[in-house]
C-alpha cells in the first residue's frame, strides 16, 4: 500500500510537555474522553474529575428518593453535563419524557448532543435553554399537567470551573466573568466597577459567610481604583495581599479558602442564584403532579437554608405530604473518590395527593 501524501496524513496531537499538563487546553486526552478511555479512567480512579467533564453527585440517592417509573414526566432543572439526566431518562422508559434546562449557552448544546448520541430522541428527551425559575412557562408551552419528578443540582459544573476562559476559578488566569450565561447580565468585573464597599461587603457576607467581608471589600475596591480588576488572577492576588498584610497571621489554607469564598459570592451575585432559587421554590408545588417528587442538591448554607424552610413551610401549608427530616450527605466512598461531593447537601419532598 502506498503511503499517503504529507498533506493528507492525519496530524499528530501535541504531546504532553510532562506527565501532567497544567493548562486546560493542553489536556487533550481528558477533553476527548471517547478517544482516551483508559487515560480518563485512571484520572477518575485517582479521585479527580477529568478536565471538561463533570461527575454527577449522589446519583443513587437521588434516584432512590425520586423513584422514577416508566411513562412518567420529569425535569432536570440544571442539565449541566447530563450525568443525572442520563440515568433519569433511562429510568423513565418506555413511554416517559425528560426535559433538561440550562442557562449555559455553551454547555447546554454539547450535553444535548451527548444525550442524542446515547440514543435518546426527542420523544424521550428535550433540552431547553432557560432558567429553572421559568418552570411554569415550560409547563404552559408543552401543555403539561405538571411533572412527576423535579431534580436540581445547584452546584456549578466542573467543566465550567475547569475552563479558565469562563472565569470561574481563581486557580488559573482568565477573564473575571463568572456568568453562567456570558451573554446575559454584567460580569463580575462589571459588578466591581459599579459597587460600593458596603454593598460588596454585604455580598461577601450574605453569599459566602465571609468573616473578613469588610476588610476584603475595602482592599478590592482600593485596588479597583488603582487598576480595574479584569482578570481572575488580579482578584486572587488582591485577596492574598489583603490577608498577608493584615494584622493577624493568615495561613496559606486560609488564603485559598477566602479566595474560594469571594469567587463564590461574586458568582452567586452576578447570576442572581438566590433569586432564581427563591422563584423556583415558590412555584415548585404548582409544578408537581399529585404525589410528585422533588430532590434538590445544594452546596452553600444559604441555598440549603432556603430549601429547608420552603419544604417545611410546604408541609405546614399542606402542599407537601412529606419532606426529608434531615440533610442527606454523600457516602464516604463518594466523598473519597470525588472530593467535589464533600459539600453537597440533598433534600427531598413529596407533593400531596
Amino acid at each position: 500500500m502506498s503511503e499517503l501524501p504529507p498533506n493528507e496524513r492525519p496530524k499528530r496531537r501535541k504531546r504532553y510537555s510532562g506527565k501532567n499538563p497544567r493548562r486546560f487546553e493542553d489536556k487533550y486526552k481528558e477533553l476527548a474522553p471517547e478517544h482516551y478511555v483508559d487515560d480518563v479512567a485512571k484520572i477518575v480512579a485517582s479521585g479527580k474529575t477529568p478536565a471538561g467533564t463533570h461527575r454527577p453527585i449522589m446519583v443513587d440517592e437521588i434516584m432512590d428518593y425520586v423513584a422514577a417509573q416508566p411513562g412518567e414526566t420529569a425535569v432536570d432543572c440544571t442539565l449541566g453535563y447530563g450525568g443525572h439526566s442520563r440515568i433519569l431518562v433511562e429510568a423513565l422508559q418506555p413511554g416517559g419524557k425528560l426535559y433538561g434546562l440550562d442557562v449555559d449557552p455553551i454547555e447546554q448544546p454539547r450535553t444535548e448532543r451527548r444525550l442524542r448520541a446515547a440514543g435518546h430522541g426527542t420523544e424521550a428527551f428535550q433540552a431547553r435553554h432557560m432558567n429553572f425559575a421559568g418552570l411554569p412557562k415550560l409547563i404552559a408551552q408543552e401543555q403539561l399537567e405538571g411533572f412527576d419528578i423535579v431534580i436540581a443540582d445547584l452546584g456549578v459544573s466542573s467543566m465550567q470551573i475547569d475552563n479558565p476562559e469562563r472565569g470561574f476559578t481563581f486557580k488559573a488566569d482568565g477573564p473575571l466573568d463568572l456568568r453562567l450565561n456570558p451573554g446575559h447580565g454584567q460580569s463580575a468585573a462589571g459588578l466591581l466597577t459599579n459597587t460600593t464597599v458596603a454593598k460588596l461587603a454585604a455580598i461577601l457576607a450574605e453569599n459566602a459567610d465571609e468573616p473578613r467581608a469588610e476588610l476584603l471589600s475595602e482592599a478590592i475596591l482600593l485596588a479597583q481604583k488603582t487598576k480595574p480588576l479584569r482578570r481572575t488572577r488580579q482578584l486572587a492576588q488582591t485577596i492574598q495581599a489583603a490577608l498577608t498584610n493584615s494584622a493577624h497571621y493568615v495561613s496559606e489554607t486560609d488564603i485559598t479558602d477566602t479566595q474560594r469564598r469571594v469567587f463564590q459570592a461574586l458568582r452567586i451575585a452576578v447570576n442572581d442564584e438566590f433569586g432564581a432559587l427563591d422563584s423556583l421554590l415558590r412555584v415548585l408545588p404548582d409544578c408537581l403532579k399529585p404525589s410528585g417528587r422533588v430532590a434538590i442538591l445544594t452546596f452553600h448554607s444559604g441555598e440549603d437554608r432556603r430549601v429547608k424552610k420552603a419544604f417545611q413551610a410546604g408541609v405546614r401549608d399542606g402542599v407537601y405530604s412529606s419532606v426529608s427530616d434531615k440533610v442527606i450527605r454523600a457516602a464516604f466512598e463518594e466523598r473519597h473518590s470525588n472530593p467535589r461531593s464533600t459539600s453537597a447537601k440533598l433534600r427531598w419532598a413529596v407533593r400531596t395527593l
